[in-house]
């Protein structure tokens, strides 16, 4: 039977060495990233910690936000031994429902492995994606390290 899934947007409960260590050491976006940036990251956006029973963290998304118009949803994770459980769609659910996130004329997000889970809450490819430009840095933390 899969444990409850408690969803808090209180960074205070955040795990932050969890969310580094994951970031950093397992994602495929953030490999090598530093513990500051993370900090930093967190500090600047609106987060949420997916909590067991227990109190431990076991998710992760991060919105970054202005709170009227715009959001990015960024660097969501469960951790590989609590997949499988719905903890993604629990996560998803409350992400969508947060009154900080409604009425927003853009909401954005990159994939390539959740496309499907995302698509369950409306978010489908741009448009016209033509229209969007980046600046990207893939290896930007691991090339840090050797400089």
């Amino acid at each position: 039977m899969t444990e409850p899934l408690t969803v808090s947007d209180d960074k205070s409960r955040l795990d932050v060495g969890l969310i580094h260590r994951f970031l950093s050491e397992q994602s495929t976006w953030a490999l090598g990233i530093p513990r500051e940036t993370v900090e930093r990251s967190i500090a600047g956006s609106l987060c949420f910690g997916g909590y067991l029973d227990d109190g431990r963290q076991v998710a992760f998304a991060r919105v970054i936000t202005d709170c009227a118009t715009f959001a990015y949803l960024v660097d969501v994770f469960v951790l590989p031994e609590h997949r499988s459980r719905g903890y993604s769609l629990r996560m998803m659910d409350a992400l969508m429902d947060h009154p900080s996130l409604q009425g927003l004329r853009r909401f954005l997000l990159a994939t390539s492995t959740a496309a499907p889970l995302y698509a369950r809450y409306g978010f489908t490819p741009p448009a016209k994606p033509e229209a969007f430009m980046e600046r990207n840095f893939p290896d930007i933390y691991r090339n840090a390290k050797g400089s």
